[in-house]
């Protein structure tokens, strides 16, 4: 059914405009994203390829951009909303830019643990959120992914969010980051993942956040000394298109995707997990200095982040809070 569909399709329409596809028929789609090759969701992304390529008996093609090469987060965003041929990983940070209620997702110390979080995304209100983003022409093929628990290493000891104050933290280029670290007191500074290595390396920042795998992926421990395990914030992050470019698509195609970006988002989660045990023993072994700080200052500092988003919807935190307690009753 999936071949014969496909084959109307590119037939009958081209599968429209959107869509792009070889001389021998094969259907290519372009995926993008910001993290290295090696990292946890570089990986993903050529699991997802190889399962799409398998599933489809080679007639639909992954073209695989990392590294931010087609461009910044926020830029790729912005190609997928006006229809280009191309799924980005981003996060619910940068989606706040367009349903703001969807930022809240990735607030610091929203929750104990992933699986809360995912729980959250199987729920009326994340189904309601999902109508609101399609509205803006916003397609989730995957709300699976985990990316990890954002953890700060610097140039200097942080044993307090006092010692963060003035220092310039790399952030990735939205509101979420910025203002979770200048309620930490520091200097958020947004570039590109790609950057944040040669701006260690020549001052121009003091440090900066993500997951270890990411965090070992850049090579921040090469120009750092200090790993703070702050846990500031755990996210997951969807896999978004275009739904002009999501509509040139059969619903078989789209299914597909959607169907081995689960398998293939389960399988970076297992590297996340194991990755971040032996990056930690890796860094140890460097030399770096790892501070077990104590997060409540951190936890207390963050809470006037809640309240710095004017555009959420009125009671959101509650909300989302209630949904929360409710995941935590029935799994205690």
């Amino acid at each position: 059914m999936f071949f014969f569909a496909l084959f109307i399709c590119f037939l009958f329409t081209g599968c429209e405009s959107g869509s792009q596809s070889s001389e021998d028929g094969v259907l290519e789609i372009n995926i993008a994203h910001g993290n290295q090759p090696t990292e946890p969701i570089g990986q993903m992304a050529e699991k997802w390829r190889e399962l799409v390529e398998e599933e489809s008996n080679g007639q639909v093609q992954l073209n695989i951009y990392p590294s931010s090469q087609l461009g910044s987060e926020k830029d790729v965003v912005e190609q997928a909303i006006m229809g280009n041929n191309v799924i980005i990983f981003t996060g619910y940070d940068f989606l706040m830019d367009y349903v703001p209620d969807a930022g809240i997702l990735t607030a610091p110390f929203l929750t104990e643990d992933i699986d809360t979080l995912l729980a959250l995304t199987e729920s009326d209100w994340f189904y309601s959120l999902e109508d609101d983003l399609q509205a803006k022409g916003i397609e989730i093929i995957n709300t699976s992914t985990v990316y990890g628990e954002r953890q700060l290493m610097t140039d200097k000891l942080i044993e307090s969010p006092e010692d963060l104050r003035g220092l310039k933290i790399r952030v990735p280029n939205n509101q979420m980051y910025i203002k979770t670290f200048q309620a930490f007191g520091a200097s958020p500074t947004p570039m590109p993942l790609s950057d944040t290595y040669t701006s260690l390396q020549q001052g121009l920042i003091d440090g900066a956040e993500n997951p270890l795998p990411v965090l070992a992926g850049s090579k921040t421990n090469e120009v750092t000394n200090y790993l703070t395990l702050t846990g500031h914030t755990k996210i997951i992050s969807p896999w978004i298109a275009g739904t002009d470019f999501i509509d040139t698509l059969p619903a078989e195609t789209v299914e597909l995707l959607k169907e081995t970006s689960l398998e293939a988002a389960a399988f970076a989660r297992d590297i996340i997990e194991s990755e971040e045990e032996s990056v930690l023993q890796e860094f140890e072994e460097q030399g770096i200095e790892i501070n077990m700080v104590d997060i409540e200052p951190f936890r207390e500092q963050s809470q006037s982040v809640y309240t710095a988003f004017p555009d959420w919807s009125d009671g959101l935190y509650e909300t989302v809070h209630s949904l929360i307690e409710e995941y935590e009753a029935q799994n205690e």
